[in-house]
């Protein structure tokens, strides 16, 4: 099983990937695939800021993996 650290590192790159390609894109895709992934990162963010530090890493993973997905492998 992967440690807490490298899952978070993943999580982490995925995020700035997802941030850079929504960034330089000429033409932004569908607007609905755009709410997606919106949609599943302020989730994913409003898990990880839980005041008092209970969140699902499960959770967290799958909300960005699915935006990861939805905006950079459809191209």
């Amino acid at each position: 099983m992967q440690t807490k650290e490298i899952r978070l590192q993943r999580i982490q790159r995925l995020a700035h990937e997802i941030m850079y390609e929504i960034n330089s894109q000429a033409e932004h895709k569908q607007s609905e695939d755009l709410n997606f992934v919106i949609d599943n990162l302020s989730r994913a963010i409003g898990e990880l800021a839980d005041p008092f530090g209970c969140y699902s890493l499960d959770y967290i993973e799958d909300k960005v993996e699915k935006s990861y997905f939805m905006l950079i492998k459809k191209i």
